[in-house]
């Protein structure tokens, strides 16, 4: 063993112990999954963590996961009412649990009786419009083979959207449409959404240096970094997403070892000069999150404003957004939501930011959203979205070869994906666990594309929704 690796030990062991202690008490707490599953898949990947000794306090809804022994490397997360599992990273365990977050509850309360996509309630007619039911079948049937044994795709959840109605949508054992998943990087988007709906109230400008207080040394250049940069990956700061060369990365580094995430973003230097370079960065989107509750200043009004904001106003009922031990979301990564909600925010996005007839997101913010950022060359990414390289004139370099370049993405980690589709009026979810990522999305979204023909009859397969539903 060589003394670089000798010297990360100690490291890898702590993120090991915190990414167990968070993952189960969140998989527990917030999905109500079994504990034997999440070990066994979400935590079952690496032989390390054989050797972590878990202890779970059932009515505390608490997680403690150590190396060996009690004590040695151990981690701690808390399950906090509204606001989801906490890994406390050396605060106390006592401070969390003062915050008591006096938070929205969920809307619709009764989602059974509200059509869909505010509420649950589907159309009894089986008419779906200009999908081919057979081949759409087929597609969802292929999301959820198992073709290697030796690498497991683990769709855990599909859900598919036409002309604004649920045409496919199916759950692997022991998941279902209620149970809120996680959404890895698909966060990201959440925050474009909040950052979206403050510029549309006028507190904040995109365009504007970015309001971090580390930064306010008049010799410190890290100034000039915008908030506009900040959405689009080409801050220039110094940051390490993977580590592909075994190295600890500074994602792993913030997610599962430092209490206040942010703060250890905005400590980061620079490593390019602002918007010349383009660096995908989980810390970019901590710093966002904490512009947002900068900007809004009240702290309980904080916690409250994705649900008041956004989750509830779009009927996202099932959606939690994680803080770390600091009180601030973790933006980049912790939202965990049902595959109908991951569907709502993408009909959001795909009807211009209007959710039936209001204006959620300011006027032109999808537009914006979906411009590509001047820094990725391939045009893969706007602001804190995929896309799928409108502006690349050959297919094969797009994120997906087969799909509209139209085509825009909230995408996360081991396979995460709601595809928003605007010429072809479709969104489609899927959620699950692929450690790979390498799922068959490619595949499996132009199957879908092809069980749905272009349509001028989305207007009257919507008027045909309300007309089976006038309760509407």
């Amino acid at each position: 063993m060589t003394k670089q690796i000798k010297n990360r030990l100690p490291t890898r062991l702590r993120i090991a112990a915190g990414m167990q202690a968070e993952l189960l008490c969140a998989g527990r707490f917030v999905s109500g999954r079994d504990k034997k599953n999440i070990l066994a898949e979400d935590l079952g990947f690496h032989p390390l963590f054989r050797y972590f000794r878990k202890k779970s306090g059932g009515r505390a809804r608490t997680v403690k996961s150590a190396f060996l022994a009690p004590g040695l490397f151990q981690k701690k997360a808390v399950f906090i009412d509204g606001l989801g599992a906490v890994l406390l990273n050396g605060i106390p365990e006592k401070r969390v649990r003062s915050w008591d977050p006096d938070l929205p509850g969920p809307r619709p309360v009764r989602p059974e009786i509200i059509p869909w996509p505010a509420g649950d309630l589907l159309p009894t007619s089986s008419s779906s419009g200009p999908v081919d039911k057979a081949k759409l079948d087929a597609a969802v049937e292929a999301a959820f083979a198992e073709p290697d044994p030796r690498r497991p795709r683990r769709t855990r959840a599909v859900v598919v959207v036409h002309d604004g109605r649920i045409v496919a949508e199916r759950y692997a054992p022991g998941f279902h449409k209620d149970m809120p998943q996680l959404g890895w990087s698909m966060s990201k988007c959440v925050i474009n959404a909040l950052i979206g709906i403050l510029v549309g109230r006028g507190d904040l400008d995109v365009l504007a240096s970015a309001p971090v207080p580390e930064w306010r040394s008049s010799g410190d250049p890290r100034r000039a970094i915008t908030i506009d940069q900040l959405l689009r990956m080409s801050s220039g700061l110094a940051w390490t997403q993977d580590d592909p060369d075994h190295a600890v990365s500074d994602e792993s580094k913030m997610l599962f070892g430092q209490a206040d995430m942010a703060a250890f973003a905005a400590a980061r230097p620079l490593r390019y000069a602002p918007d010349t370079v383009f660096e995908y960065s989980s810390g970019t989107s901590l710093l966002l999150s904490r512009i947002v509750r900068q900007t809004i200043g009240d702290q309980a009004a904080y916690w409250a404003f994705p649900r008041r904001a956004l989750f509830n106003r779009i009927g996202m009922r099932g959606a939690i957004f994680q803080p770390d031990a600091s009180g601030t979301f973790v933006g980049s990564s912790y939202v965990y939501a049902t595959a109908r909600d991951w569907a709502r925010f993408g009909l959001l996005y795909l009807n211009d930011g209007v959710w039936e007839g209001e204006k959620i997101l300011p006027e032109g913010w999808v537009d914006y959203t979906r411009t590509p950022s001047p820094t990725a060359g391939n045009g893969e990414y706007g602001a804190h979205f995929r896309l799928n390289g409108a502006a690349v004139a050959l297919p094969e370099k797009r994120m997906f070869p087969r799909l509209p370049p139209d085509a825009f993405f909230c995408r996360g980690y081991q396979g995460q994906l709601t595809a928003i589709i605007p010429s072809r009026r479709l969104v489609a979810v899927r959620l699950g666990l692929t450690w790979d990522s390498e799922w068959g999305g490619d595949d499996f979204l132009a199957a879908v594309l092809a069980a749905v023909e272009p349509s001028s009859a989305g207007t009257a397969d919507r008027q045909t929704l309300i007309k089976e539903n006038p309760g509407r």
